[in-house]
């Protein structure tokens, strides 16, 4: 599985603060503002039961799975 931050990142680094493997690096001022290194993200598959940075991207769609969004429209909600 390959995730990828896309355009719709703004910066805020909660994925980067939370990546166990240091897999999301900072793209520099061009969109998306992070990036996620492929050889070092493992999904934290045998780590976490979720992947960190989706569970905690505050920004819908701005992470995606092979092409599709992992934390889609919809997938935040209002405590």
């Amino acid at each position: 599985m390959t995730l990828t931050i896309n355009q719709q990142c703004t910066g805020c680094h909660a994925c980067y603060l939370v990546c166990p493997n240091k897999a999301i690096y900072k793209t520099g001022e061009s969109s998306p503002k992070f990036a996620i290194h492929q050889k070092r993200c493992n999904d934290c598959i045998g780590q976490f039961e979720h992947s960190q940075c989706v569970s905690i991207c505050p920004i819908e769609e701005a992470i995606t799975r092979d092409g599709i969004p992992a934390n889609p429209a919809g997938s935040l909600t209002a405590c």
